[in-house]
């Protein structure tokens, strides 16, 4: 990995939130039109204020019985952990083996704290070297001690 690659130069751009007011069928359509299984969720404000899986939707919603219309997105948010687009790969891998997470959005912070990404699993192999993508994976998929 090169010493000056940046969360900017690792991330997938074009990232696009689903309204914290839309409904959960809104946001599995838009998974599906878009090929993810993620998106993040945003506020009035255009602002980040969560993310939601595919896996949200089938085990929060419909293995409970709900119908994913009438919920809303921004009723799933739960802490969600960003990074500036300006830190180095380093600190992106360090905050998603801290956190086990395998999503991070891209904040702009000096442009006025837009989404501006998302770094993926994906995003890290094409990235990272073999060794540094087996210590995520033990880091992230191991089981809790």
């Amino acid at each position: 990995m090169a010493e000056k690659l940046r969360a900017r130069d690792m991330m997938s751009g074009g990232v696009q939130c689903v309204g914290a007011h839309q409904s959960l069928f809104d946001a599995a359509k838009m998974m599906r039109d878009l090929g993810v299984g993620c998106l993040p969720i945003c506020g009035d404000n255009n602002k980040l204020t969560g993310l939601i899986t595919d896996r949200d939707i089938v085990v929060k919603c419909c293995a409970e019985g709900v119908d994913p219309a009438t919920v809303q997105a921004g009723s799933l948010n739960a802490k969600v952990h960003w990074i500036d687009a300006e830190a180095e790969a380093t600190e992106v891998l360090a905050t998603m083996e801290e956190h086990r997470i395998k999503r991070l959005p891209v904040i702009d912070v000096k442009s006025g704290h837009r989404l501006v990404g998302m770094i993926t699993e994906a995003n890290l192999a094409k990235n990272l070297s073999d060794e540094q993508i087996a210590e995520f994976a033990s880091r992230v998929y191991a089981t809790a001690p």
